[in-house]
């Protein structure tokens, strides 16, 4: 799936290399902020579009955020529709171009190229040379974001050439313009005014022939962009959209002039940097202009020692510089090695597999040791990762199974999108807002790292966006002694269970692990929160229960939970001690707290049985001593009990 090719790549001269298109913001690089512009130039790339089905197919068999699918499915861009052979007048040059409407040829009344598109040079007429010259040299400064940006002002060139509309032969004029990109499709459009809003705005713009083709709307005042019958389509008039698109290709293959295309907006895979660091790509360029691999003999691939690690002017990696590593002999041919290094990118699409079996110095994994550990059960990272290291590493691990290296299609089973923390003003913490920013070595310094662990986990859901609190940092503290002071300075630990806390022990068992599973982390502290204010008012702590909550606990503080659980007698780590597990039955309430009130105050409360028999409640609350000193020389007047829940008395 490598290829070398000269393509229009980002250049970033004081970087000194080549960047991806999600390394360039507004037109300067991601690091450093540093001017890139648009040049041609030869380059490796991965063929990431020949996957673009299998990449599609693969998101309906994972559990990732819907919002990311789609943005996946959004990149690569799946399209159905078909190619079309123009002529160019005059000339014996012709080009293609692919179009999901080819129903509306008869309205092609202009084609645009992308200023970078090789048959410019060729059909440009000597009147428009220069001014063609002076827009690519613009173009080249614009990233293709900006180039393509639906609300900028319409910017392009006649090229002084005309194509031939081979539905009905009328000539057309072929411009150039930055919104067409060399990279994407053919790098070549048909325009369609009358029902595309891009090309009815270009048309306005330079006074182009509009011409309806679909019946609706009222094409002088604007584009006409849903769907209705054909009309000045000769032969397509009067079909609906389908009917005429299945026409359309059929006349065009039977012509010779079309086909039937699926199309992938994606593009190939910039797979080369000029840079020292990165993976030394293992490619010996012969004299002969052959490209050859290395032999596995050789293999690791091994990057020299330089006295220089700068980039070179004009787009040479540093490498270059050191001759005696880049020129070699291969069977008797002199070569030169690939001086462009692989993209960060590159390792991060496989490190998950390499981690299985680090140390394999014979393939990339023990396929026994792959098999029992893909796919990754849980992957929790950003969304900006969208269409980068998450979509790499998936074309990558499809790649890898193809050769039956790997035994799963797809390498991240479930993914989850974590939030942001930011700032106590909402402001995201980071090296544009420095000030705004959170040192954690400072707040471990002063809290302890489980402190700092622990807020995070209880700031709010995981996938949220959180602003920081100093104040619920110093919460998370005193929890976090509160628990430590009942472990250990309480007294109150026995190896008899009284039952009190029973319920609220399996309760905690059972909410704390489900919310573990669901990721609901701040969530189990709250009911871990609950647990300990009960163990507070208990007479006793049973220590078997004490031991299942600083196994649940130390998942939160780990280093606090392995002290408490030494405390508890234990000379191991818990670590590997088996997860505590809860009692069903014992999460049934058998009774319930009764409030009893006199004229309308609350004087007492007692547990009863759930449903208890009317009269043993009433027994038992004239029984209360309390109640007994407000009814002292008074007669019972009404006795009102709601089940399970209030005895109202009224005394007189």
């Amino acid at each position: 799936l490598a290829k070398c090719v000269d393509m229009p790549v980002n250049w970033c001269e004081e970087l000194g290399t080549v960047l991806s298109n999600d390394e360039v913001i507004d037109g300067k690089s991601e690091r450093g902020g540093y001017p890139v512009v648009r040049k041609n130039m030869r380059q490796w790339v991965i063929d990431i579009p020949a996957y673009a089905e299998k990449l599609l197919e693969g998101l309906e068999t994972i559990d990732w955020p819907e919002s990311t699918k789609e943005i996946q499915r959004n990149w690569i861009g799946k399209s159905v529709g078909a190619q079309v052979t123009f002529k160019v007048d005059g000339h014996d040059d012709s080009f293609v171009v692919f179009t999901t409407r080819c129903d509306t040829l008869f309205g092609a009344t202009y084609c645009v190229l992308a200023p970078e598109h090789v048959l410019v040079d060729k059909i440009v007429s000597s009147e428009q040379k220069d001014a063609v010259e002076a827009y690519r040299k613009e173009c080249a400064t614009k990233s293709d974001l900006e180039r393509t940006e639906l609300n900028k002002d319409k910017t392009g060139v006649f090229t002084g050439a005309y194509a031939i509309n081979p539905v009905n032969g009328k000539k057309i004029p072929i411009w150039i313009s930055d919104y067409v990109l060399a990279s994407y499709g053919t790098g070549a459009i048909m325009a369609v005014p009358a029902h595309d809003e891009r090309d009815y705005a270009f048309a306005k713009k330079f006074g182009m022939e509009i011409i309806p083709v679909l019946a609706g709307g009222d094409v002088t005042q604007e584009a006409w962009t849903q769907d209705g019958l054909h009309i000045n389509s000769e032969w397509l008039d009067g079909l609906n959209k389908q009917e005429a698109i299945d026409k359309m290709i059929e006349w065009l293959e039977s012509n010779h002039i079309g086909q039937k295309k699926i199309n992938y907006k994606i593009r190939e895979w910039i797979f080369a940097r000029q840079r020292y660091w990165g993976e030394p790509i293992p490619v010996v360029h012969l004299e002969d202009d052959r490209y050859v691999a290395i032999s596995d003999e050789e293999l690791p691939l091994v990057l020299p020692v330089l006295d220089d690690y700068k980039p070179s002017k004009g787009g040479q990696s540093p490498l270059a510089k050191d001759e005696e590593w880049v020129n070699v002999t291969i069977d008797g041919i002199k070569g030169k090695r690939e001086t462009s290094t692989m993209p960060g990118s590159a390792g991060s699409s496989w490190y998950f597999l390499r981690y299985i079996d680090p140390k394999n110095d014979k393939a990339i994994a023990d396929p026994e040791l792959l098999k029992h550990w893909m796919p990754v059960d849980l992957y929790v990272g950003g969304p900006e990762h969208a269409v980068g290291h998450l979509l790499y590493s998936r074309m990558w691990n499809r790649y890898l199974y193809d050769k039956g290296i790997v035994s799963t299609k797809e390498p991240f089973q479930k993914l989850v999108h974590q939030g942001m923390i930011l700032g106590a003003n909402g402001i995201k913490m980071g090296k544009r807002y420095p000030e705004f920013a959170i040192d954690p070595n400072v707040l471990i310094e002063q809290y302890g790292a489980d402190t700092v662990r622990l807020y995070e986990m209880f700031m709010g859901p995981l996938e949220a966006s959180k602003p920081w609190s100093e104040q619920g940092v110093d919460g998370a503290h005193k929890w976090l002694e509160r628990v430590h002071r009942l472990i250990v300075e309480s007294n109150k630990l026995s190896d008899t269970n009284d039952g009190s806390l029973d319920e609220v022990y399996h309760a905690t068992v059972k909410k704390v692990t489900s919310d573990i599973e669901s990721l609901n982390l701040n969530t189990a502290i709250s009911q871990m929160m609950i647990f300990i204010n009960e163990c507070y008012k208990a007479e006793t702590l049973y220590k078997p229960y004490m031991e299942g909550f600083v196994q649940m606990f130390a998942c939160y503080a780990p280093h606090l939970g392995e002290e408490l659980w030494q405390f508890l007698g234990h000379d191991t780590t818990l670590t590997f001690e088996a997860w505590p597990t809860y009692d069903e039955s014992k999460l049934v309430k058998n009774q319930v707290e009764m409030v009893v009130q006199v004229n309308g105050k609350v004087r007492g409360k007692f547990m009863a049985n759930i449903d208890e028999d009317k009269k043993v409640v009433e027994e038992m609350a004239l029984a209360l001593p309390s109640v007994q000193a407000q009814m002292e020389g008074k007669t019972v007047r009404k006795l009102i009990i709601v089940p399970n829940r209030i005895v109202n008395i009224v005394v007189g």
